[in-house]
């Protein structure tokens, strides 16, 4: 019977500690055996005991607890992955700087298992210079340093800093594990769009499409785990922001083509994963159309929206760069999609069938992977993360 993974949860003296509580739930119904580090400041926020029970071992702060067992040093080693949640500016300050004061920043030394830190502080604090160069520290030296969530922070205040929602972390966790702690896109950033852009008609109705965004957040997702910086442009995808990602909303084909030109500014990849509208009503109504008795309704005269893809792909503000498209066919799928590579210029096209059962708002996926090289990647059947990967597979021998 394989062992179970092996997970250290860290906790430091932060008010998101109670949130690590549903981390660590999920983590031990999963299947995994976590031992939780505290620090002394963690322990004000929730105690021993709770850590305790949850995790099923044996929780301590100090170096000289079960001094035979040398836990300061058998803790990292053993470990398949540390995950230190919530990480306050404090304790980055400390892995930073190779601090070992407690049980915790000792475990850090020795691990040499994947690190994942899960900031949440004041919006002040994660951009302070000294917090940004801690982080830029620990990430250049292989540590995966998520981005904070913006939300609600502690009081009224409102900003980025928040604690990623525990089942984003947990989803991030699960997937660094499964890449056995790959982190070939660290040093990379990265742009995907999302969703399906709408088009407004009146104040209550729109032009829109079939598109869930699961492809695109997925490939947010597995582009994270494996060490890169994420931007996520979302348009009108109703799904939680991803651990470890910036998430620009966006709602109409403009908007998100004014987002995808500010951060493809110094990206290294960007994948057009959005559905984007091909029209837009020429005209908006102020007020909602209203149905009139014994009256066909007007003809709603539509123009072109911007050709994003097109755009990005013939225009690129940085050398190198590699621009990935989408293409959803319903008939002549490999040869449409070749045509379309061709007529838009990028390095890749992800061409797969789509329909009203096919695709959309589906777990799985199933597409070819052209490349204006020649080359062509089939991706069978399966879960939209493990394509994901495989695209980010393509980018990366491009790039």
């Amino acid at each position: 019977m394989p062992s179970k993974p092996k997970v250290v949860l860290g906790v430091s003296g932060g008010i998101a500690a109670y949130k690590a509580c549903e981390l660590l739930r999920r983590l031990t119904e999963s299947g995994h055996d976590v031992r939780v580090v505290p620090t002394d400041s963690a322990l004000h926020f929730v105690g021993a005991a709770t850590w305790s029970a949850l995790s099923g071992n044996p929780v301590s702060t100090e170096v000289w607890d079960s001094v035979h067992e040398v836990p300061h040093v058998r803790i990292g080693q053993h470990a398949d992955i540390v995950v230190v949640a919530p990480a306050t500016a404090d304790m980055l300050a400390k892995a930073a700087h190779g601090l070992a004061d407690d049980l915790l920043t000792n475990t850090l030394l020795t691990a040499r298992c994947p690190v994942v830190f899960a900031p949440a502080m004041h919006t002040e604090m994660w951009e302070h210079p000294a917090t940004q160069e801690n982080v830029a520290t620990l990430r250049r030296r292989g540590a995966l340093v998520i981005e904070p969530a913006v939300g609600r922070l502690t009081g009224v205040d409102t900003g980025k800093g928040r604690f990623p929602d525990p089942v984003e972390i947990f989803d991030y966790v699960r997937r660094v594990l499964a890449g056995g702690g790959e982190t070939d896109l660290v040093g990379k950033h990265v742009v995907v769009s999302a969703g399906g852009t709408r088009e407004p008609l009146d104040p209550v109705r729109f032009l829109g499409n079939r598109s869930s965004g699961k492809q695109g957040y997925a490939l947010a997702r597995t582009a994270a785990a494996r060490g890169a910086r994420v931007t996520l442009l979302s348009a009108n995808a109703a799904l939680p922001d991803p651990a470890g990602v910036d998430v620009v909303h966006v709602g109409t084909a403009m908007q998100l083509r004014e987002a995808v030109l500010k951060a493809a500014a110094d990206a290294d990849a960007v994948v057009m994963a959005a559905a984007v509208a091909d029209f837009r009503p020429e005209t908006y109504a102020a007020g909602k159309i209203k149905k009139k008795d014994g009256q066909e309704p007007a003809p709603i005269a539509l123009v072109r929206n911007p050709d994003i893809l097109a755009e990005i792909s013939g225009d690129r503000p940085r050398p190198g760069q590699v621009v990935v498209g989408f293409a959803a066919e319903t008939d002549d799928v490999l040869a449409n999609g070749r045509a379309k590579l061709a007529r838009k210029g990028c390095d890749l096209l992800v061409v797969n069938e789509v329909g009203e059962r096919k695709t959309f708002g589906s777990e799985e996926n199933e597409a070819v992977i052209l490349g204006a090289d020649g080359s062509e990647t089939p991706v069978p059947y399966g879960p939209k993360d493990v394509l994901a990967d495989r695209i980010w597979d393509e980018v990366l021998r491009l790039g």
